[in-house]
């Protein structure tokens, strides 16, 4: 599932191609990404300017011309590509934006959703998720207040969007893994200088991932090279068998709430 890093860098490439272009035609392949009747949801659109991309936590928020918005989730499998008819990759596309002959490509959206929403909707889905780790106001100080009294295994947390936004499967175990943490620690045993140490790798993991494009398969557009730069640099992620960049011990895979997990057990410890 596309997470920070992922909707960041699709934030950044959306922002420089299509802000106030016109939307000149729009295809909606399967009804039920979006929120409305195709035709409607169609009319609303065409004509359209995007003026303002946002991201929040794991969603994207194109701000309309009129005050609407559409919001985007890709949840698992979902992705975008930007392009002429001829560049489009062999997969199926649930809707397609086009920007005169440039067309925006919703792909994977099985769970994933495009919505056409008001600012008062928009607002109060935003409103229940947690803050922003990379968001110049966060500190060590409030991030050591966010995990206070919290409990439960450490992973758990990272990947709750309610307490912090943004964090998925794979950014909590190379967080941990940067941290020197098992995802399995208990958040209300970690000691004053395991949370300052955490707080370090959420913000070096999440930055140096943003700034090479994230694990995304496919990239944005034709010659894009940037998009999935960091596939090659997950030192535990679906890593499992191989050896732990650290200290060459065997990376391990096993089951932490329902979720696959992924770390060494020798570099990684309880604080």
């Amino acid at each position: 599932m596309p997470e920070l890093p992922e909707m960041e860098n699709y934030r950044q490439l959306l922002s420089q191609r299509i802000i106030n272009v016109p939307i000149t035609n729009v295809i909606v392949n399967r009804e039920k990404t979006i929120n409305m009747e195709t035709e409607a949801f169609i009319n609303a659109l065409i004509g359209a300017r995007v003026v303002f991309v946002e991201r929040r936590a794991k969603y994207i928020l194109f701000h309309l011309h009129d005050g609407r918005r559409l919001l985007l989730h890709l949840m698992l499998g979902g992705l975008l590509f930007y392009g002429s008819e001829e560049e489009r990759p062999d997969r199926n596309t649930q809707v397609e934006i086009a920007f005169g002959d440039q067309i925006l490509y919703f792909m994977g959206l099985r769970l994933g959703f495009l919505h056409l929403v008001s600012v008062k909707e928009s607002e109060a889905t935003m409103g229940k998720l947690g803050p922003e780790l990379l968001d110049r106001r966060m500190t060590p100080e409030r991030f050591a207040g966010i995990l206070k009294g919290r409990r439960g295994a450490l992973k758990s947390l990272l990947v709750n969007q309610h307490v912090m936004a943004g964090i998925g499967n794979c950014y909590a175990d190379e967080i941990a893994f940067d941290a020197g943490l098992l995802p399995s620690v208990l958040v209300q045993n970690l000691s004053p200088e395991a949370i300052s140490r955490l707080y370090q790798s959420i913000q070096k993991v999440l930055t140096d991932a943003t700034e090479i494009g994230g694990y995304m398969e496919m990239p944005f557009m034709t010659g894009d090279t940037v998009t999935g730069s960091y596939n090659d640099q997950c030192k535990v992620y679906d890593r499992e068998g191989e050896p732990c960049l650290r200290d060459g011990g065997t990376i391990i895979k096993t089951e932490l709430s329902g979720r696959k997990v992924f770390y060494c057990p020798d570099c990684q410890h309880e604080a």
